[in-house]
């Protein structure tokens, strides 16, 4: 299936500090396979590569994280609140704790270990 098949968001790029950090967290915290690619001389990681959307961190030495800008969501469905508990214990922060939006499920709004602002996303509260 192409990322373009049935998504708005076909991808999207984070930039990171410490990619290996940055991978191990993302892996964590989205029971997700994070793989990390060399190609050409650059090194990156993907994250969901086979599942449709997906991302990839990148090393960024310029990269400065801010409260503010668009907010991409993280699906973590039926296990939101095992990943705001790996959040942390991989060096993440809560900035908004697990919380019902409406008819669209449940979210939590956390740093990443790069200080990046992220939502995690599940239809069910658990």
């Amino acid at each position: 299936m192409s990322n373009n098949d049935n998504n708005v968001i076909v991808w999207v790029d984070i930039p990171v500090v410490d990619l290996l950090r940055a991978a191990d967290f993302y892996n964590a915290v989205l029971d997700k396979e994070v793989d990390i690619t060399e190609l050409d001389e650059m090194t990156f990681a993907t994250i969901g590569l086979s599942d449709g959307s997906g991302g990839c961190l990148y090393p960024d030495g310029d990269y400065v994280p801010c409260d503010s800008g668009p907010l991409v969501y993280f699906n973590v469905d039926g296990r939101l609140e095992e990943a705001v508990v790996e959040c942390v214990k991989m060096g993440g922060e809560i900035v908004q704790d697990t919380h019902q939006i409406g008819d669209f499920g449940h979210r939590a709004v956390i740093k990443d270990s790069e200080g990046t602002r992220i939502a995690l996303h599940s239809t069910t509260k658990s």
